[in-house]
């Protein structure tokens, strides 16, 4: 299936899916605390896309996922299966949603600290949310699509820190995940280049690693963690590529500054 690009009304309903993405995220801040688990997270999280909201929590049976968020802790990079773990101080936290509403999807996701963070935990947080940011300036009509991968390649590698490759950002619209795949790192010759064009929709969401780059799935098949177990922050956002530029369509509240 080829890249879709979205009519006026499917972009109008992508900015509603968004926005309501955003809102589910901003809503559970203030749960996200040391003493809760992923379970209660997750039915927070459920209750207000489907009470308050009237969205479909889009992860919730998706080739069989059985929660309606993903909740990834610590030396977890993305995946995670909300459960009885209960954070404590110190932890670091990705949640991930994606709501479905009038058929259209939103996809957003932010790494959170629970209480004091480690020099190395708020390094990697902080990377991983500034090559996002980093790449989505760029994105503009006419611009190849490995110059994302590139972008937050160059931005990560003074760290030291690493960029998962086996996880990627992806097309989204109707579909939960469309063409084109959005690498995190920069493939040089791309088989079959990629332009960006007005009324693309697709998320840009860099997995960084404290450590290695290498992955590992849990035999819950769905859980991905570091190879050697070092930390792994994560944001995303579902970015629509406009007549002049870019559009933010799951951008919160508290990121408004950045993107006036």
């Amino acid at each position: 299936m080829g890249v879709s690009i979205k009519t006026p009304d499917e972009i109008e309903k992508m900015r509603v899916a968004g926005r309501l993405a955003a809102e589910v995220l901003e809503m559970v801040d203030s749960h996200v605390v040391a003493g809760i688990s992923t379970e209660q997270l997750n039915q927070i999280c459920h209750d207000y896309m489907v009470n308050v909201q009237d969205t479909i929590p889009a992860p919730l049976n998706y080739r069989g996922f059985p929660k309606s968020i993903c909740t990834s802790v610590n030396n977890q990079i993305c995946h995670g299966i909300p459960n009885d773990k209960v954070l404590k101080k110190g932890d670091i936290i990705n949640i991930d949603i994606t709501v479905i509403k009038d058929g259209y999807h939103g996809d957003t996701s932010k790494t959170y600290f629970i209480g004091e963070p480690s020099i190395k935990a708020r390094r990697v947080t902080e990377a991983s949310q500034a090559s996002m940011y980093e790449a989505i300036k760029i994105v503009k009509p006419g611009l190849a699509l490995n110059q994302i991968g590139k972008t937050i390649e160059e931005y990560i590698a003074p760290f030291n820190f690493s960029i998962v490759q086996e996880y990627c950002g992806h097309g989204i619209g109707k579909q939960f995940h469309e063409a084109p795949q959005v690498l995190h790192y920069y493939e040089k010759r791309p088989a079959k280049p990629c332009i960006l064009e007005a009324g693309m929709t697709f998320t840009i969401e860099p997995m960084i690693n404290v450590g290695k780059r290498h992955t590992k799935l849990l035999p819950d098949h769905w859980t991905v963690v570091t190879k050697d177990r070092s930390l792994s922050a994560q944001f995303e956002h579902t970015i629509l590529v406009t007549d002049t530029g870019f559009e933010i369509l799951t951008l919160r509240e508290e990121e408004r500054a950045l993107f006036p």
